[in-house]
């Protein structure tokens, strides 16, 4: 087995106020005092919007108001459409609905945080002792890995803006991160560690399509057939009744509702989602995958691969370190989950959330064996990427403000045709301080050439952070005014007749639809009787109207003004075709 040779030093914490801070700093800022932001963000936030303002019908089904379509795993829209309830009142309800993702993030934090630190303490990873002393304790040893963990967590450049949306993905992830610490738990203390996993696989079914609960579940059995330290029955025994509790609730609603046979029929064809599922691997989503995880998981993807190739070799078994707890738990979620990615017939970025944190933890034990000049790589991509995008966050921001270059600022309102620029002394001042904190932990960082093996990734956490801070507040009216369908939906309302029945939606996103329904009080149903259409797809409306002998009169066109390529156009339906 590979032994690894640190010293005591070399595992002095992070203090812990820092971890804090620099955590909810980053998961907070981006989830108030914004609009729900097109596509998923919005389409999301109409689900929740849905049910706090509806029956218990659209709690049991729930769906897009207007939309009949069903959608898979009730939990995350249960729990944003509670939190509207509960605080729209004080918060506001688009306020609200972000406490659900921050809710989620900060839960997915600390399951990482204590997968790692439960790990860090076996003996299997310990490092080698010295002859004289000097050894890091194991208790120290699993705190630092763990606190590096979080940092890699929060380095990785794709999480900033998935991590701050009401989507799905954010109950999926803590459905993973959850199933990684009971299964670590599970080792040592079965009866808990079972009923930690049985809640992640219960989070993951009620968010998710079934596919994937099975496909998460099946990585389990993986992982535990790998790992050379078995848990005991109780483990097995106790997740499983756990799972099957949280995986039967939905279907009992179902039962107390007296839904209809065709109604259950639909409600089991969403949850599976078979239509998004194919028999065979999707060259469509491996070349999405192909250009997007690289630079999205970074940079995790580079630091567990370095694990992977350290634990690779061991004594007297052909796969190695790989058997021991750290490597092989994470391993049969890995493999879960890139079959489910790579199966699914239209892959996002949403989903590629699931991934990260088993990545995360094989990463965090590349820290205390890897070499000085991948080290000293890492820091200085780190450095100079974060540096150029922190300067260039605040030359735009000064330029909009002032309008000083001129030039510049012209340019920056040809992207966001009629934005005011909106100052705040509030905004400005943590803008400020987090520019400080920046520049003094590069200075600590390049100055004293600590020996803590978190050093790989505190310039990285700390990048990721700057940018999603300095965004979030020089930045965010104008990325607000440039995501949000409120003043498209004002222009919306003031065309729409006061006679006007309805309007179909059938050719509207999701996203769009989901910021109708909240910024206007139009009736909006996917229905073709409806006397007013409306689409963001022209073609495909007129098409349909024509099957139907139907003649559409254009009344309306308009489109945010930052994107080109968007066209929404509304209909009156004047008579049938001649």
């Amino acid at each position: 087995m590979r032994s690894i040779r640190l010293t005591a030093a070399a595992t002095s914490t992070l203090p812990r106020f820092v971890l804090v801070l620099i955590t909810a700093t980053y998961g907070l800022l981006g989830i108030f005092g914004r609009d729900p932001w097109k596509n998923d963000d919005a389409a999301g936030f109409g689900a929740m919007w849905t049910l706090a303002n509806g029956t218990w019908h659209d709690w049991v089904l729930p769906h897009i108001d207007g939309r009949s379509e069903i959608l898979a795993g009730p939990l995350p829209y249960w729990l944003g459409a509670s939190l509207i309830g509960l605080f729209q009142s004080v918060l506001g309800p688009t306020n609200s609905a972000g406490l659900y993702s921050a809710i989620c993030f900060f839960l997915s934090c600390a399951a990482i945080w204590h997968a790692s630190y439960l790990l860090g303490r076996r003996p299997e990873v310990q490092p080698s002792a010295f002859a004289l002393g000097g050894q890091p304790e194991p208790r120290d040893y699993g705190r630092t890995l763990a606190d590096s963990a979080l940092m890699i967590f929060l380095a990785c450049v794709g999480l900033a803006l998935r991590a701050h949306e009401t989507t799905p993905a954010l109950a999926q992830l803590l459905g993973v991160t959850t199933i990684l610490y009971g299964l670590v738990r599970g080792l040592d203390k079965p009866l808990q560690g079972g009923f930690w996993t049985g809640i992640g696989l219960a989070l993951i079914a009620l968010s998710a399509s079934l596919w994937l609960f099975v496909l998460i579940f099946a990585g389990l059995i993986l992982s535990l057939t790998i790992c050379e330290v078995k848990p005991h029955p109780k483990w097995l025994a106790t997740t499983w009744f756990v799972a099957l509790m949280g995986l039967g609730l939905w279907p009992l609603l179902w039962w107390l509702s007296d839904l209809s046979s065709a109604q259950m029929s639909l409600a089991w064809q969403a949850w599976w989602s078979n239509e998004t599922i194919q028999a065979y691997a999707s060259s469509k989503s491996l070349g999405f995958m192909a250009r997007n995880l690289p630079l999205y998981a970074w940079p995790v993807w580079p630091l567990a691969l370095w694990s992977l190739w350290f634990w690779r070799k061991g004594a007297n078994n052909p796969l190695g370190g790989i058997r021991n707890p750290n490597m092989a738990l994470p391993l049969g979620l890995i493999i879960a989950v890139l079959i489910y990615l790579t199966h699914l017939t239209a892959l996002t970025e949403q989903s590629l959330l699931l991934i990260i944190p088993p990545l995360v933890i094989w990463a965090c034990f590349s820290l205390p064996i890897i070499k000085r000049s991948v080290i000293s790589f890492i820091d200085w991509f780190a450095l100079l990427t974060f540096t150029i995008l922190g300067a260039f966050i605040w030359v735009m921001w000064f330029a909009m403000t002032t309008n000083l270059p001129a030039g510049l600022a012209r340019n920056v309102a040809k992207k966001v045709p009629g934005f005011i620029p909106e100052f705040s002394w509030l905004a400005l001042i943590a803008a400020i301080a987090v520019t400080i904190l920046w520049v003094s932990v590069v200075k600590w960082r390049t100055s004293r050439a600590p020996k803590v093996i978190w050093r790989a990734v505190v310039i990285s956490a700390s990048g990721t952070t700057l940018t999603w801070v300095l965004l979030m507040t020089l930045w965010l009216p104008t990325i607000n005014y440039a995501k949000t369908y409120r003043d498209v939906a004002n222009r919306l309302v003031q065309v729409v007749p006061s006679q006007s029945v309805c309007i179909n939606s059938t050719h509207l996103g999701d996203g769009q639809l989901g910021s109708f329904i909240y910024f206007t009080k139009l009736k909006f149903k996917d229905d073709v009787a409806c006397d007013l259409w409306i689409s963001n797809q022209p073609g495909e409306a007129r098409k349909t109207a024509t099957k139907l002998n139907k003649h559409l009169e254009l009344i309306w066109e308009d489109r945010r003004v930052s994107d080109r390529n968007e066209r929404l156009r509304l209909y009156r339906v004047l008579s049938h075709a001649q």
